[in-house]
């Protein structure tokens, strides 16, 4: 059993973020998913981004670091989107850090003023077109990290995982999901 502490995205913790938490307790990892915006949810990306940009990135990230104060050491740190920056940060940053997952998002590690730690594992799953994700800055971050392992899918949607919204992909969401749960095994 892993433990893991997986952040949600812009549009807040909606059910799809829920049920992919619980497809991952079901194969056996211990998952927390704390919610930074107090209850809201958001119909569209651009809503949870406003709300986002509003509350303030930087307390958005901390509202993480607070949530992740009552994990063990040893903890996978993921994100979606705008939740990869808590996990992230936390994932380069935290001693004793397993690793972190970053769906659909992931900044060079210099942004969180650290090389990424030699002992954290690191998995990375974009879109190729996703207007929301630079991908230069993904692809540095996986050379950075040394044995990272990056999956770029087709298409240009944004948030394919969530089965909750429209830009769901089920082919790609089932191929990320079984890719995290193989690599929270390989962590155990």
């Amino acid at each position: 059993m892993t433990h893991v502490i997986l952040f949600h995205h812009a549009q807040g913790l909606t059910d799809g973020v829920a049920d992919f938490a619980q497809r991952l307790r079901d194969a056996g990892h211990e998952v927390v998913v704390p919610d930074l915006y107090d209850g809201l949810t958001f119909d569209t990306l651009d809503a949870g981004v406003a709300h986002a940009e509003k509350t303030g990135v930087y307390t958005i990230i901390e509202r993480g670091e607070r949530a992740a104060d009552a994990m063990p050491a040893d903890t996978v740190y993921a994100g979606f989107s705008l939740g990869s920056l808590p996990a992230q940060k936390l994932a380069q940053t935290r001693p004793g850090a397993l690793g972190a997952i970053l769906y659909h998002g992931g900044v060079p590690a210099a942004m969180f003023g650290s090389d990424w730690p030699a002992t954290a594992a690191l998995q990375l799953h974009v879109t190729a077109e996703d207007d929301w994700v630079e991908l230069l800055e993904v692809e540095e971050l996986a050379e950075d990290a040394g044995a990272a392992e990056l999956y770029i899918y087709p298409g240009s949607a944004h948030l394919v995982a969530d089965p909750s919204l429209n830009e769901y992909d089920e082919e790609i969401a089932e191929l990320i999901l079984a890719r995290t749960i193989e690599f929270l095994d390989r962590l155990a």
